[in-house]
C-alpha cells in the first residue's frame, strides 16, 4: 500500500468484502530506515530509536517525543586519522547502493581498507560463517 506495508487479502463472497489476513512489516523496527542515519531501532527502549555511540539527536526535543525525522549527528567532528569503529551486533545492514564488496579479504583487511578512505562510514563481513570472510564497505 502507499505506506509501504505489504498486505494480503481474501475475498469473502458472503459479505462481498475483502478481508486482510496478513500484513508485514509487523513491528516498528521492521520498517526500512525507520530511525534515520546513524541510528538504530530497539523495541525494548523508549523511544525505540537510538543514536549510535558517538552521535546525538539532531533535534533532542523532537527525538524525545518520538519524531526522529531530524536523525542523529556526530557529537564531535570526524577525525579520519584518529577515529575508529565500534562493533554493532544484531543489526540489519544498511542499503547497499553505496556499498563495495570484496569477497577475497577478511575482517582485518576490510577494516584497513575502510580506514584508508575518509568517506567510509562502516564495514562488515559478507559471510559470517567460519569466523567471517569477505568484506562489505559503505561509502558516504
Amino acid at each position: 500500500n502507499s505506506d509501504g506495508l505489504l498486505q494480503r487479502f481474501t475475498w469473502i463472497p458472503t459479505t462481498q468484502e475483502w478481508n486482510m489476513y496478513w500484513l508485514t512489516p509487523t513491528y516498528h523496527c521492521d520498517f526500512y530506515e525507520n530511525c534515520g542515519p546513524y541510528a538504530y531501532c530497539d523495541m525494548n527502549t523508549s523511544p525505540m530509536c537510538n543514536c549510535v555511540q558517538g552521535f546525538t539527536p539532531r533535534i533532542p526535543q523532537e527525538w524525545a517525543s518520538g519524531d526522529v525525522a531530524g536523525s542523529c549527528q556526530r557529537k564531535m567532528p570526524l577525525n579520519c586519522v584518529q577515529d575508529g569503529f565500534i562493533k554493532l551486533s544484531k543489526m540489519k545492514l544498511p542499503a547497499s547502493a553505496n556499498a563495495i564488496v570484496d569477497n577475497r579479504i577478511g575482517s582485518k583487511e576490510c577494516e584497513e581498507k575502510c580506514r584508508q578512505d575518509c568517506n567510509c562510514t562502516a564495514y562488515a563481513n559478507s559471510d559470517i560463517r567460519n569466523g567471517g570472510t569477505g568484506c562489505v564497505i559503505w561509502i558516504g
